[in-house]
């Protein structure tokens, strides 16, 4: 039988655990060293002598104090260290929560971003929060967005709905960017009702004008299953690895198919789709047991 002081003890220790997890969980994980979450994978009709390193940043949320243009270009530093030959930003560049002390600017973040570098280049997509935090576009229901031009003015194209065909040691391939699957939010003063989706799969992957394998970039992972094994692999962020997870699951997960694409390397019918935990965070600055990470994937 359990005495009061044994009583107490065992709740104040609990106590601590908590706030200890808590500490955690808010003010280190989050700013722990950026984490390299590392692949090697031949995907299906992938040509044989094409070895490919694809760099991808995910969810950066710019926000101070949390991720400042500062940190950003630290973690481009890291990026290109890695020697990629292709980096792509997977979306989400603006911040995605209230609990900032200052946000960061289009031009600011671009600015961080520019120092990017790799012999094929630079791609990206565009984020939900990229078009939730546009007023004018969604009250127009359509970009382009402040995002898209911070992105453009420092020479780093967006791809919505679009493909662009590049070359490695003779070989080609493409890469293929999807528009937002969640850019318009619902909104009772303009009679919206539900979110509205810009992304167009079907025509996207119709301007694939070869047999050259296809890297599909989706910021949000819930495509997937409408994705055709005539793609290579498929790259997305969106999910944040929930940013809790334990012993491979996450309580949360801001997805229609819960922890099925909540993070890492996910294979279904021969099809390859990599999720990333992302950089930065929404709704909450916690992450526990998802640490920051740039993902680097070398195919072939």
């Amino acid at each position: 039988m359990i005495t009061r002081r044994g009583f107490l003890r065992l709740i104040g220790g609990s106590a601590l655990s908590m706030v200890s997890l808590s500490a955690y969980a808010v003010g280190i994980e989050p700013m722990l060293l950026t984490h390299v979450k590392r692949y090697a994978l031949t995907p299906p009709h992938w040509p044989t002598g094409l070895k490919l390193r694809v760099v991808a940043l995910a969810d950066i949320h710019a926000c101070r104090p949390w991720m400042t243009p500062e940190r950003i270009a630290s973690l481009v530093e890291n990026t290109n260290a890695l020697q990629p030959d292709l980096i792509v930003l997977l979306g989400d560049y603006v911040d995605g929560m209230r609990l900032v002390t200052a946000d960061v600017s289009a031009p600011d973040w671009a600015s961080a971003l520019s120092g990017l570098r790799a012999p094929l280049g630079v791609l990206s997509i565009l984020g939900n929060h990229d078009w939730w935090h546009d007023y004018a576009a969604q009250v127009a229901g359509a970009g382009p967005t402040v995002a898209r031009g911070a992105l453009e003015s420092v020479g780093i194209p967006v791809l919505e709905n679009d493909v662009v065909r590049l070359e490695k040691d003779g070989h080609g391939f493409w890469i293929a960017g999807l528009a937002d699957q969640l850019a318009i939010r619902p909104s009772k003063a303009l009679r919206r009702h539900g979110f509205k989706g810009l992304d167009d799969l079907d025509g996207t992957l119709a301007k694939v004008s070869d047999s050259a394998p296809v890297i599909l970039l989706a910021h949000e992972p819930d495509i997937f299953p409408k994705v055709p094994w005539r793609v290579s692999l498929t790259l997305s962020g969106h999910t944040h690895g929930g940013q809790v997870r334990l012993f491979g699951y996450s309580p949360v997960v801001p997805s229609e198919f819960g922890n099925r694409y909540a993070y890492g390397h996910v294979v279904e019918n021969d099809r390859n789709l990599i999720v990333s935990g992302g950089l930065g965070f929404s709704i909450l600055p916690v992450r526990f047991g998802v640490r920051p990470e740039i993902l680097q994937i070398d195919l072939g």
